[in-house]
C-alpha cells in the first residue's frame, strides 16, 4: 500500500529565472503521475504550478485544483482538471488544500508560496497535523529560508525542534522518498494508537 495518495504542492505562479525550476516542476508532475499520487495545487495554469499540473495530466495522472474565484482570471484557472474547486477566499483555499492532502511539497515561489509554507509548517508545530512537509531547494533556492529558521533558533524565537517540522531536499526523487517515508511513519504511529 502506498503511503501518499495525494500531495499538495505549493509553488510559484511564475516560472522563475532559472530553467532548473521548471525542469524540477515537470519532473515532479511526471513522478506523481507514475506513482498514482493525486496532485493538489492552487488551480492555476501559469508558472511552476501550471508546469507541474500539465506534467501530471500529460502523463495520465489526477489533479485537483483549489482556486479563489477572484484569481480565476489572474492565475488562469483551469476548468479541464480532474477536479477544480472554486472557493471564496485565500484562507479557504489553504484549508481545502490541507484537508485534501496527505503530504506537502514546497517548490520555488514568491510570497504566496512562502505564506503557504510558513502556515503549514506552523500548523504542524502547533500540533494541528503531523503530515510530512518537504521543501525542494532547487539550486539552493530556499537556502535563505533555512538561514532564517536557524536565526530564529539562535536568537531564541524558536526551539531547535523546528528543524524536525520539515525536510529540505535538493532533488525531486529524494523529496518524494522523504515524504513517503514520513507518511508511512505517521500511518504506523496512528495504527499503534488503535
Amino acid at each position: 500500500m502506498k503511503s501518499i495518495n495525494s500531495l499538495c504542492v505549493f509553488c510559484g505562479s511564475r516560472a522563475g529565472s532559472d530553467p532548473a525550476f521548471s525542469a524540477a516542476a515537470e519532473q515532479l508532475g511526471r513522478s506523481l503521475a507514475a506513482r498514482g499520487v493525486r496532485l493538489i495545487y492552487g488551480g492555476g495554469s501559469i508558472g511552476l504550478m501550471g508546469i507541474v499540473m500539465q506534467a501530471v495530466l500529460d502523463n495520465g495522472g489526477q489533479v485537483t485544483g483549489v482556486i479563489p474565484a477572484f484569481l480565476m482570471r489572474r492565475e488562469v484557472g483551469n476548468p479541464d482538471l480532474t477536479e477544480l474547486i472554486v472557493v471564496d477566499s485565500m484562507h479557504e483555499r489553504k484549508r481545502r488544500m490541507f484537508e485534501l492532502a496527505d503530504a506537502f511539497a514546497v517548490l520555488p515561489g514568491g510570497l504566496g508560496s512562502l505564506d503557504e509554507a510558513i502556515e503549514i509548517i506552523t500548523w504542524r508545530q502547533l500540533g494541528l497535523h503531523s503530515k510530512p512537509i518537504a521543501v525542494l531547494s532547487v539550486e539552493d533556492y530556499w537556502a535563505s529560508f533555512e538561514m532564517l529558521m536557524e536565526q530564529a533558533i539562535a536568537q531564541g524565537f524558536a526551539d531547535a525542534r523546528i528543524r524536525t517540522l520539515f525536510t529540505v531536499t535538493g532533488d525531486v526523487e529524494s523529496m518524494l522518498t522523504v515524504l513517503e517515508e514520513g507518511a508511512a511513519r505517521q500511518r504506523d504511529a496512528s495504527s499503534r494508537r488503535l
